[in-house]
């Protein structure tokens, strides 16, 4: 189970960073580009409840039933990504 734990540490970190990233890119900001951005911050946020977290309680001896909750996780984490897209398009870059 160290791997699952190191696994769901990893993509908490690299998912915290970017929501980071995103919410200083739209600081003060009130465009539909930045609205895309809250977006993706809230679905990486899912992605980090449902993904670390099932992962997080399954390392630390939870129940199994949490394992097909972190695909879901995933999906959000994708969802995240996608949002990226209109973002940039509505920013014009």
């Amino acid at each position: 189970m160290l791997s699952a734990w190191e696994t769901a540490v990893l993509y908490h970190l690299v998912h915290t960073v970017a929501i980071l990233a995103v919410a200083l890119v739209g600081l003060g900001q009130h465009t539909a580009a930045t609205r895309w951005l809250q977006r993706a911050g809230l679905w990486w946020a899912a992605g980090i409840l449902l993904f670390s977290g099932s992962l997080y309680l399954m390392a630390l001896g939870g129940p199994r039933w949490l394992g097909p909750i972190t695909p879901v996780g995933g999906l959000a984490f994708l969802v995240g990504w996608t949002m990226l897209l209109p973002a940039a398009a509505k920013s014009g870059r």
